[in-house]
């Protein structure tokens, strides 16, 4: 039985440790639900060190994989019976625990957690223990929490959930402070690249952005999306223009939401996705940027989870129907968001496919080494 499935039995005893918490009153109190998270985090690293002690991992990031595993589980378990798929497990944290978690965005959050970190999670523990690497599924993982947890844990503060805090509140610090150690790690470590050529390189650097198709495709896709993020940041602002005001009525009524998500994330998107926009296009036309093949698979996670949890929000039935987006423009707003996360996921398959152009001069030299590619 290989690593990833242990982990995965032992992931599902998280809905034996909900169900006792959901029938024992005396869990079920704000300060005890933060004790027991607590002391549920530590139990489950100390078990799985214990489990491992014979043939301990070299990578810590194995831990991190491991604990959040348990989480995951939670998290799905949260989605589901918020929407009516399952119950007894989570009704006292729905009243005692964090009541923002029945909001859309916390709902579409939790299904992502659920489904899609945790099959990165067991897809990175099982390449761990083949001695495969997994450094571009970690970026990608580490670019996608962060996001969730900094639009998620921002948003619970300053939306109309913010004056209904309570100390379960303080268990999400893990989830947003350990992925920014874990993308500082996987970034510092060495990349994963096929062997490139000295005169490849050199051939692929000679060339003008003119006679690059696909990047010069990418770029005025690269300007579309800093338009649209810019525009997007103004109207939530509330910025006077006809057009904004139009927009935010007719198209994404979602914006104004006062759970305080959706403002969050296009604040976030303006200030600090538009200035990696920008540095993207700079790379596609200068050669030797080797940050590119990092920075954009991180930034291609987390895209792809802050437009899973919008596009999900923005049509969950929980959202109230002011806010849905209104039938005549269903299918362009949609086509908007789509587009504006298959761009990054794009970008980031461009630069992991063929490298060559963005590879410095001592990069030929490395690849006589015979890495592999994620």
């Amino acid at each position: 039985m290989g690593q990833e499935t242990r982990i995965f039995l032992f992931s599902l005893s998280a809905l034996v440790v909900l169900y006792t918490m959901n029938n024992v009153p005396a869990f079920q109190e704000p300060v005890v639900i933060l004790e027991i998270g607590i002391a549920v985090l530590i139990a489950v690293f100390l078990l799985v060190y214990i489990a491992v002690r014979w043939n301990p991992p070299k990578d810590p990031l194995f831990y991190v994989f491991a604990e959040f595993c348990f989480t995951c589980i939670i998290d799905l378990t949260s989605a589901l019976e918020y929407d009516g798929l399952v119950s007894g497990f989570m009704e006292f944290y729905q009243k005692t625990g964090e009541p923002y978690l029945g909001t859309p965005y916390a709902i579409m959050m939790c299904y992502w957690d659920g489904v899609a970190h945790f099959i990165m999670y067991l897809t990175m523990v099982r390449r761990m223990s083949q001695r495969k690497p997994y450094r571009s599924l970690g970026i990608f993982w580490a670019g996608s929490l962060v996001a969730n947890m900094t639009v998620f844990v921002t948003g619970i503060v300053i939306g109309k959930y913010g004056s209904e805090i309570r100390p379960a509140f303080w268990l999400n610090m893990p989830f947003l402070l350990v992925p920014v150690w874990g993308a500082v790690v996987l970034f510092k470590r060495q990349q994963e690249l096929l062997p490139v050529g000295a005169f490849k390189v050199e051939r692929a650097q000679k060339q003008s952005l003119i006679w690059r198709p696909l990047d010069l495709l990418l770029v005025l896709c690269l300007l579309a999306a800093m338009g649209f993020t810019l525009f997007r940041g103004f109207v939530t602002l509330g910025c006077p223009l006809e057009v904004c005001a139009t927009y935010i009525d007719q198209y994404e009524p979602y914006l104004k939401d006062p759970v305080g998500y959706p403002k969050v994330m296009m604040l976030f998107m303006m200030f600090y996705a538009t200035p990696l926009l920008g540095a993207f296009i700079y790379g596609l036309r200068t050669p030797g940027c080797s940050w590119m093949l990092d920075w954009t698979v991180f930034f291609a996670g987390a895209m792809s989870q802050c437009q899973w949890c919008h596009i999900g929000a923005s049509l969950h039935p929980r959202t109230e129907q002011a806010y849905h987006i209104p039938a005549a423009a269903w299918h362009a707003v949609l086509l908007l968001n789509m587009m504006y996360v298959v761009v990054p996921l794009a970008l980031s398959l461009r630069c992991a496919r063929n490298p060559a152009f963005f590879l410095s001069p001592a990069a030929p030299g490395h690849s006589n080494h015979e890495k592999k590619v994620n």
